[in-house]
C-alpha cells in the first residue's frame, strides 16, 4: 500500500485518518468516512480501488467532483464511471449494463 501511495499518488505518507479508513476498506468492511474539505477523501477510495479487484461504489453529492475523480481514475488506467443528473437515461442504462456485465 505504501509503495502505491508513493508511485501512484505521489504522497510519502497518509494524512490523519486516511490509513484507518483505507485499512477498513481493504478488509472488506462497510465504511462511512466523513472528513472536511482537503482531508484527502479521494485517496481513501481511489487507493483501495486501485489495489482491489471488483467494483468500487462512491456516493457523492458533488457532480463536478464526480467527473474530476472519474477522469483521474481513468487516467490511472482504471475503469470508472459516474451516474448523476447530468446524464440522460440512455447513458445511465449503458453504465448500469457495464456494471452488471463486469467480470
Amino acid at each position: 500500500m505504501q509503495s502505491v501511495l508513493k508511485s501512484g499518488f505521489c504522497h510519502d505518507e497518509f494524512r490523519p485518518h486516511q490509513k484507518a479508513i483505507i485499512d477498513a476498506l481493504m478488509n472488506g468492511e462497510d465504511t462511512l468516512a466523513i472528513l472536511p474539505t482537503g482531508a484527502g477523501k479521494s485517496l481513501c477510495y481511489q487507493l483501495p480501488a486501485y489495489l482491489k479487484s471488483g467494483i468500487t461504489v462512491v456516493i457523492s453529492p458533488l457532480i463536478a467532483l464526480m467527473k474530476d475523480q472519474v477522469d483521474q481514475l481513468t487516467h490511472m488506467g482504471l475503469q470508472a464511471a459516474y451516474i448523476n443528473s447530468s446524464l440522460d437515461h440512455f447513458e445511465v442504462d449503458e453504465i448500469k449494463a457495464q456494471i452488471q456485465n463486469y467480470k
